[in-house]
């Protein structure tokens, strides 16, 4: 399919989810990649260089700074977002919140990640979910991996007439895997000291009739997070027609833990052999063969990459503020095909 005019898109912070984020839009066919900004001066701007990425310094220091590293900088942040058409901002919690300022200021539509709060924008995106209210807004907020799995998944019950409400309880990774050696725990476990947990209100904030209360928990690993759930559903169903709701999102994946897919870690080989950029799990991997259900009530796990199933729902937050797609499904196949999305658990 080809495109008259490509919307061109600045990524402001080059960590694990600019990163993702700049490899997808690259991949796009209606999007271009104007360049991407940051503040580090070490290994990690020199792969976007490797990458062919335009890199910008967030300052005209950090430009500096980088320019005394070696590194080819095209200017500053302002000179970055003079060339786009829309910012997604994947700077540090709390970070982005204040650059919203000089986004508004120069009038570029712009898109916070979860670790800021709904009232940065005022919506909260899910594709699934709240495609339809982004279209023609200035800007949103892309909800965290939590809540992104949350909200798929309780979706799809929705949408087959099968949710009532839902409980769940988050065993959640201690910190990024590049970052385990500077923090992270070991040898304990840590409560969220509140239930519920802030996950649960946050996939209402994407969703206000959600009935779903959330409790989670610190581990000490950092692979991805472990979901159980418990749901009341609205009448009696087969575990065939549970899966097959499930089966009707993309971004659910089912799979089996008689295929030998009986942890995380082997989840995570099974991305790097298919080929899938830093192992990335774009989709919710949930456990088909455990899924249970009794009469009216239905059990299930399944695991959340936090590094990469943010990066599909970012691409179509894209597509919608900037109205390259009218509705959800369409920017969502042209994402899934460009990521390889929808391969896993369709026998």
């Amino acid at each position: 399919m080809a495109f008259r005019e490509k919307i061109r898109v600045a990524v402001n912070g080059y960590g694990v989810i600019g990163k993702r984020v700049a490899d997808a839009v690259a991949l796009q066919p209606d999007m271009t990649l104007a360049g991407v900004c940051d503040v580090a001066a070490d290994w990690r701007p020199r792969m976007a260089l490797a990458k062919g990425h335009a890199l910008f310094g967030a300052t005209p220091d950090h430009a500096a700074a980088m320019r005394e590293a070696g590194l080819e900088v095209a200017g500053t942040l302002g000179d970055l977002l003079s060339r786009a058409d829309i910012v997604v901002d994947c700077t540090p919690k709390r970070v982005a919140a204040a650059n919203v300022e000089a986004y508004r200021k120069r009038g570029i539509r712009f898109i916070v990640q979860g670790g800021e709060k709904h009232d940065v924008t005022g919506h909260s995106f899910v594709a699934e979910a709240s495609f339809a209210g982004a279209t023609g807004r200035d800007s949103t907020r892309v909800v965290s991996c939590n809540t992104t799995s949350i909200v798929r998944t309780l979706t799809a019950l929705k949408r087959a007439g099968l949710l009532a409400r839902a409980r769940g309880t988050l065993l959640r990774r201690a910190t990024d895997p590049w970052e385990s050696h500077l923090g992270g725990i070991m040898n304990t476990l840590v409560p969220e000291p509140e239930i519920p947990s802030h996950q649960g209100p946050d996939a209402q904030s994407v969703d206000p009739g959600l009935d779903v209360v959330t409790m989670a928990v610190k581990v000490p690993e950092t692979l991805a997070h472990l979901h159980y759930w418990s749901v009341q559903m609205t009448r009696s169903a087969s575990k065939d027609e549970v899966l097959d709701a499930f089966r009707a999102s993309s971004r659910i994946a089912l799979i089996r833990m008689g295929d030998g897919l009986d942890a995380l870690n082997a989840v995570k080989e099974m991305m790097a052999d298919m080929g899938r950029p830093h192992d990335n799990l774009y989709e919710v991997a949930l456990w088909q063969d455990m899924l249970t259900v009794q009469g009216d009530e239905l059990f299930y796990a399944y695991m959340v990459d936090n590094q990469a199933i943010v990066i599909p729902e970012t691409i179509d937050a894209i597509r919608a503020l900037t109205g390259l797609a009218a509705e959800a499904p369409a920017s969502m196949a042209l994402t899934d095909a460009a990521l390889g999305i929808g391969a896993i658990g369709r026998s």
